[in-house]
């Protein structure tokens, strides 16, 4: 596959629209509270009988923040008490019970998520209960399949924490780093020093991390395109394998910690789209490939050679390599992906603990993806992860005929191809270089549900 990457200033302001992301389709607009507790034991089961013996993904929500970063669009719990996650344990455990109950016990925990919130927020003690849990209730392994991965606070790990985290299992890690700059990060609430975040890469590295991811966001107040070099160039010396690199979308009417930000503080649209440039060429300079999506990796890391192969995927967690596992998330409003089915937990503590008091899955809206939305969902994730549509595996694969299905949006993608976003072969299309970085928008064409939304529910798509 050709990794070309082109920023077109003129393209990207005429498409740069709200639009998903698209870890899931249908998205999580579309879910609604019809779907129940019983619904999502009644697809768990199937998916017994579907996918009897296959391996699952676990992910686990531990919602604690030590100190609240004020862009952050999580749902979390700022809190100094640490005996706060005691109870949440506790909880956790009761959801645990009931949902290893569901599940086979053939079928083992090959991949693994710890998100938040700040997963690192739980003390020694505490993470090793929560570990003795898991190994409780689900069946870990302990091969070169396992894909055990935990999102990282520089600020509350040290070499002999991650040390016990490699104990456990866990062999990749992310971590938050989103600028270097102290004026910006003092505006977010985030003070971490870059030589706090070169130390903890270099302690992945030294329990042999398959691999190691950062985040950065643009768009923060008092980012300048002078500033945010300095960051990319230290991101790069650090060397991570894979980078998220976010825009920042002020939307402080839905998250409450942005409206500590002030708006005057922001760079102009101009500014952002200059620091995006940079950026991508630095990175490109520095020979990370773009993934798409904000994603970029190593030629040699797993999701590159994914996407050379054409087996990359996207899930909740963002590119991945196992998606076509069932997901079964648990903790406070997570959200699980099983048998075509997707359900969330309730997003408050006290509705969580409530509901499992009542000895009952805590499981407040979902969705059944019908057969369109399996198509539709097969032609967003080729396009989102190999840059490229073939109509007539679409065709075989679901029965259809493609250009008849989809008039509509062979007809709406006209204008993007004499933009040359994307270019038609005797096969279907592919997305092109100036296309990429706008791929999101591509996808957005397929989905049917943005036809009939009638507000703005997304961030722009750069």
């Amino acid at each position: 596959m050709n990794t070309e990457l082109e920023f077109n200033l003129d393209l990207i302001k005429k498409y740069d629209k709200a639009g998903p992301r698209y870890t899931s389709y249908p998205t999580a607009v579309v879910f609604n509270e019809e779907f129940t507790a019983e619904n999502y034991i009644e697809q768990a089961r199937r998916s017994n009988e579907t996918n009897k013996g296959q391996p699952i993904s676990l992910y686990f929500h531990i919602p604690f923040c030590d100190t609240l970063c004020f862009f952050c669009a999580c749902n979390k719990i700022a809190t100094k008490k640490r005996d706060k996650a005691d109870l949440y344990l506790d909880y956790l455990e009761k959801e645990m019970a009931m949902v290893s109950a569901l599940y086979d016990k053939d079928r083992v925990v090959e991949q693994m998520h710890f998100g938040g919130g700040t997963p690192t927020f739980l003390t020694d003690s505490q993470f090793e209960r929560m570990w003795e849990l898991i190994k409780t209730y689900f069946p870990i392994i302990n091969t070169e399949k396992r894909d055990y991965s935990i999102e990282i606070d520089p600020r509350s790990v040290t070499r002999e924490s991650m040390q016990k985290l490699a104990g456990y299992g866990f062999n990749r890690f992310s971590l938050g780093v989103q600028d270097v700059n102290p004026k910006v990060q003092k505006a977010v609430n985030r003070i971490q020093p870059t030589e706090m975040t070169a130390e903890i890469i270099q302690a992945c590295r030294d329990v042999n991390a398959l691999s190691v991811s950062v985040d950065l966001i643009y768009g923060l107040p008092f980012q300048t395109l002078e500033s945010f070099a300095q960051t990319v160039d230290a991101v790069i010396e650090m060397s991570p394998d894979r980078l998220s690199v976010f825009n920042y979308a002020h939307l402080p009417h839905l998250f409450s910690p942005q409206k500590r930000i002030n708006e005057e503080d922001l760079p102009p649209a101009e500014e952002k789209l200059a620091i995006l440039q940079m950026t991508i060429e630095k990175l490109n300079h520095a020979g990370y490939v773009y993934i798409g999506m904000d994603h970029f990796a190593k030629p040699d890391d797993e999701l590159a050679i994914a996407q050379q192969n054409g087996s990359l995927q996207r899930n909740f967690q963002g590119y991945t390599t196992h998606a076509e596992l069932d997901l079964v998330a648990l903790g406070v409003s997570s959200i699980s992906s099983v048998n075509h089915s997707f359900s969330q937990n309730v997003k408050s503590l006290e509705q969580y603990y409530a509901i499992l008091d009542n000895d009952k899955l805590p499981v407040y809206r979902g969705y059944l993806l019908n057969d369109d939305d399996l198509l539709r969902k097969k032609v967003i994730q080729d396009i989102a992860c190999q840059f490229e549509l073939d109509f007539k595996k679409i065709e075989d694969k679901f029965d259809i005929e493609f250009e008849s299905y989809f008039a509509k949006e062979l007809d709406d993608l006209k204008d993007m191809q004499k933009d040359d976003l994307l270019q038609f072969n005797n096969n279907g299309f592919t997305v092109s270089p100036a296309g990429r970085i706008l791929v999101r928008h591509i996808c957005m064409v397929f989905d049917i549900y943005l036809r009939k939304q009638s507000e703005q529910r997304f961030s722009k798509v750069i």
